[in-house]
C-alpha cells in the first residue's frame, strides 16, 4: 500500500534542522509575501460570513434587550446557539483553510523551485478537491475537539500534525483524507518537537504585523505557515511525487 511505503519513507527521512528551516523560510517568504497576502485576504474574505451569523443576532438581542448580556449568565438562545453553531462553523474553518493553505503550499513551491504555473488559490476548493479538503475538516475538527477534552494539552499535540494535513493536500494528491491523517501524524510525531518549535517562533514573528497599526499583520501573517513547507520538502522531497500532482475533477 502507498501510505505503507510513505510511511516508511517518513520514518527513514532525516532529523529537521530548526535553524535551517529557519533561514530557508525567510528566503521563501521575499518570494512569496504577496501571494501570502492574497491567500491571508480570501481566507478572511471567506470565513467573514460564519462571524456575522453569529455576531448579528448577538447585535440585534442587545439592540432590541440591552440588559440580556448584562447577567453573569449568557441568555440561554445563545448558549444553544453557540453549541450548534461552534461545531459548523470550525468546521467550515478548517475546510476552507485546507483548501486554501494546500493552494499557498502549491505556489510555495513553483517559487521555490522556480517552475512555471498559474496561481491558482481555489484548485483546492472545487471538484474532488473540496471533498478531500471538507473531509480533512472533519477530521480536523473532531481532533480539536478530542484535544480540548484532555484539558486542552491534547490541543497542543494534534496542532502539529493537523497543520501538516494541507501540504500532503498539495503535494500528495493521490492519497486519501484517512490516509493524509495517518501521513501527517507520522511526520508530526518523528518530528514533533522541531515542528512545533517552527510553528511557535515563525507565528510570534509572523504577529509582529500587529505593531504597524495591525495593516502589518496582513502582509506577516503567512510566514508562520512556510516552515511546513520546507518540514514536507525536507522529509520528503518531490522528485517522487511529480507523478501524484492530478488534474482537478469537477462535482
Amino acid at each position: 500500500m502507498k501510505i505503507d511505503q510513505l510511511k516508511s519513507r517518513i520514518e527513514s527521512s532525516v532529523n529537521l534542522d530548526f535553524g535551517g528551516i529557519f533561514s530557508e523560510s525567510i528566503e521563501l517568504f521575499k518570494k512569496v509575501w504577496v501571494q501570502g497576502l492574497v491567500t491571508f485576504l480570501i481566507m478572511m474574505a471567506c470565513i467573514m460570513p460564519f462571524y456575522l451569523i453569529i455576531y448579528i443576532p448577538m447585535f440585534a438581542a442587545g439592540f432590541n434587550d440591552p440588559q440580556s448580556f448584562e447577567s453573569d449568565q449568557p441568555p440561554v438562545w445563545f448558549a444553544v446557539l453557540m453549541i450548534v453553531f461552534m461545531p459548523i462553523f470550525l468546521l467550515a474553518v478548517m475546510t476552507i483553510s485546507n483548501g486554501l493553505m494546500a493552494a499557498f503550499y502549491r505556489i510555495c513551491k513553483l517559487k521555490d523551485k522556480e517552475e512555471m504555473g498559474k496561481d491558482d488559490y481555489f484548485r483546492f476548493l472545487k471538484g474532488e478537491n473540496l471533498k478531500k479538503s471538507f473531509v480533512l475538516g472533519l477530521y480536523a475538527t473532531g481532533l480539536t475537539f478530542l484535544g480540548m477534552l484532555a484539558c486542552g494539552i491534547g490541543v497542543i499535540y494534534v496542532m502539529v500534525p493537523v497543520s501538516l494535513f494541507p501540504v500532503f493536500l498539495a503535494f500528495r494528491q493521490d492519497l486519501t483524507a484517512a490516509e493524509i491523517v495517518k501521513a501527517s501524524f507520522a511526520l508530526g510525531n518523528k518530528n514533533w518537537l522541531v515542528i512545533f518549535g517552527l510553528l511557535l517562533v515563525c507565528g510570534f514573528l509572523a504577529n509582529l504585523g500587529v505593531i504597524a497599526c495591525y495593516i502589518g499583520l496582513f502582509f506577516t501573517a503567512m510566514f508562520g505557515k512556510i516552515p511546513l513547507y520546507f518540514v514536507y520538502k525536507n522529509s520528503l522531497g518531490f522528485d517522487a511525487d511529480e507523478q501524484h500532482e492530478q488534474p482537478i475533477l469537477e462535482a
